[in-house]
């Protein structure tokens, strides 16, 4: 697919007085005069200047660019950068059109193991970059990072505030997956709180995230994909947000969650949403996402392969139950310390043999040393049977 009709080349006012050798955009491909290289890519950055998923409008379409000024300023992390930047998405006609952009984009990168790394515009766009994932035909888990589950079936303050209602029940359903990090209770409505429940999916609120951060890992380690709504970082962080609040993440956090995502083998394709410069304090919140990015990026480099469970690597523990299941076999990787754990499937559901061992923390195996059944082996239990 030649990608290249689908951008536009960044603009030179965003890297044109950057001398620094040792800076991001001196280490990176950019798109400028020549569309570059993206086949033998690791990540690839995409700007989205798509407005209309919100009501309020002004302003989201220089989100990339202002991003990127603080960006491409920051100075190269570890490891040998291979990263591309393939310039901003024309929108579409239509903003269906600009969902299946994204989708062509995403999918013709997923196919070279290049990641996307989708920066600017509304929520809503992750639909389009979940839409990537249809083509593999197998299950996906999706981690979704925001302050507001947004359910609705349908909203008058614009398609950003019903999107994962729209995810959720796209057909054909490759979903297994869907984990909200960071909601806050008087933001929500009950009833979309049970929704969740009810399908068996995961939802910690901004204070479990907060409390134990390290808890959170298993549960981005899981992710094949990440969507990020920085309605979740606090107004004193990241004021740059039409529906900023004072509570959150503080940006330390939000860099923390970005790393895990950068550092799980699994993740292909992450994105950071609702930014608007027009409500920004001195580009603060570009900061916070442009190192945000770097912490991903960072995370990326530090990846460890996948091993065989069986392997010196891992340190295999099984615990006894008195019920069922008789027991729960965990696997400790002796060096990064992460934890996998067990959960049983049908044979005849071959298809979800790939999450039969799911990452956990040792929590769960201090959980399960006293008799209990961690919960999420439960969760992950119901989805199989």
């Amino acid at each position: 697919m030649e990608l290249k009709i689908f951008f536009d080349i960044v603009d030179e006012q965003v890297y044109e007085t950057i001398q620094d050798h040792h800076s991001i955009y001196n280490q990176i491909r950019v798109h400028t005069d020549k569309f570059p290289d993206w086949k033998n890519a690791d990540i690839a950055i995409i700007g989205l200047t798509e407005y209309r998923g919100n009501i309020y409008t002004q302003g989201i379409e220089r989100a990339p660019d202002e991003i990127r000024k603080k960006l491409y300023r920051l100075k190269k992390g570890l490891g040998s950068y291979r990263i591309v930047d393939l310039g901003n998405i024309r929108s579409g006609i239509k903003i269906d059109d600009s969902y299946l952009r994204i989708k062509e984009v995403c999918e013709a990168l997923l196919q070279y193991n290049v990641i996307p790394l989708l920066i600017g515009s509304t929520h809503d766009m992750d639909y389009g970059q979940y839409l990537a994932y249809e083509q593999f035909e197998k299950l996906i888990s999706v981690v979704n990072v925001d302050a507001v589950l947004d359910l609705e079936s349908e909203s008058a303050l614009g398609y950003n505030r019903h999107h994962t209602h729209r995810l959720m029940m796209h057909e054909p359903n490759y979903l297994f997956n869907f984990a909200n990090l960071g909601y806050q209770t008087f933001l929500n409505d009950p009833e979309t709180l049970n929704i969740l429940e009810r399908l068996h999916f995961e939802n910690y609120r901004i204070g479990q995230v907060k409390d134990k951060i390290d808890e959170i890992e298993p549960v981005i380690r899981q992710a094949d994909m990440m969507s990020i709504d920085i309605t979740a970082i606090r107004m004193s962080d990241a004021p740059g947000n039409s529906n900023a609040t004072p509570f959150g993440l503080t940006g330390e956090e939000a860099c923390q969650i970005a790393w895990y995502a950068g550092n799980n083998n699994k993740l292909s394709s992450l994105g950071i949403y609702e930014y608007n410069p027009e409500h920004d304090f001195k580009g603060a919140t570009a900061s916070v996402i442009a190192t945000m990015i770097w912490y991903f990026i960072e995370g990326f480099y530090n990846r460890k392969p996948d091993l065989d469970f069986q392997g010196d690597e891992y340190a295999k523990y099984i615990v006894t139950m008195k019920n069922n299941p008789q027991r729960i076999v965990f696997y400790k990787h002796k060096f990064t310390e992460k934890w996998w754990m067990e959960v049983p499937f049908p044979i005849e559901k071959s298809k979800y043999a790939r999450v039969s061992v799911i990452p956990c923390s040792y929590s769960d195996y201090e959980i399960s040393t006293k008799g209990e059944l961690p919960t999420r082996w439960i969760t992950t239990h119901a989805k199989l049977i």
